[in-house]
């Protein structure tokens, strides 16, 4: 039996989304950091997109709202995104005040159909 590595690099699938989790209330001391693991994680996965878990992220408030959208500015520059994991509804209020958008994990995307919604198309209907 042969347990050696393979020569290489590894095999990233570049569909899955690399993780972020943002652990306890955020400070602005930590947004270097968090920015800096934004542009990192796009670099390492080619996905285009950071999936960031907010679920920790304790009560909302204006530092998190600080430290999110300038992570989406980071990704945006790098040419990707961030989709938010379990934003707390009061998270999503606040985002929602100051006028940021973003994406929500399970959350149908903008002219996309719903999950397992297939449109149905009439056998007299003209084709467009």
């Amino acid at each position: 039996m042969n347990s050696a590595v393979p020569p290489g690099l590894p095999i990233v699938d570049a569909t899955t989304p690399a993780v972020l989790v943002l652990p306890g209330p955020v400070t602005r001391d930590e947004v270097p950091r968090l920015c800096a693991e934004v542009r990192a994680r796009l670099e390492g996965t080619g996905s285009g997109l950071v999936l960031c878990d907010v679920a920790g992220i304790g009560p909302p408030g204006l530092a998190a709202v600080d430290a999110l959208a300038r992570m989406q500015l980071t990704a945006r520059r790098a040419g990707g995104r961030i989709r938010l994991r379990d934003p707390d509804p009061a998270l999503r209020a606040l985002l929602d005040l100051v006028g940021l958008a973003f994406e929500v994990e399970g959350q149908v995307e903008e002219g996309e159909p719903a999950g397992g919604v297939e449109e149905a198309v009439e056998s007299g209907d003209p084709a467009r």
